[in-house]
């Protein structure tokens, strides 16, 4: 296994958990809920550790992918070889040869020579 495919299913799982856990909270006020009558139905009691664990979760979560996507941008191309751009080597030739420019103007006088009456 590569260190990109390691890499790629930590960023599936981390990004599953930050769906999860933004998914679970409640919303803290405004947005579209307010505006369909839910604003006057607020928790007055609510858990405050709770609310506290989920938004350290989430920023803890965030900064977690953001990680793991920089360093797999790292492993990507790291498999031993050198790739190079072909488009950037002065000396690189193409492998099939250019077509040649079709002439319309003579195909145009062999139709309508065709055609009088």
């Amino acid at each position: 296994m590569s260190t990109f495919t390691i890499f790629l299913a930590l960023i599936v799982v981390v990004a599953f958990l930050l769906i999860v856990v933004i998914m679970v909270q409640n919303p803290k006020g405004g947005g579209l809920s307010s505006s369909f009558g839910g604003g006057g139905t607020q928790q007055l009691g609510g858990v405050k550790k709770t609310t506290d664990f989920l938004d350290k979760s989430t920023w803890t979560l965030a900064t977690l992918l953001l990680v793991l996507i920089l360093l797999s941008n790292v492993a990507i191309n790291r498999g031993g070889e050198n790739v190079d751009s072909k488009a950037l080597d002065p000396d690189a030739t193409t492998t099939q040869p250019l077509p040649t420019p079709v002439d319309t103007a003579n195909d145009a006088a062999t139709t309508t020579e065709g055609t009088e009456e």
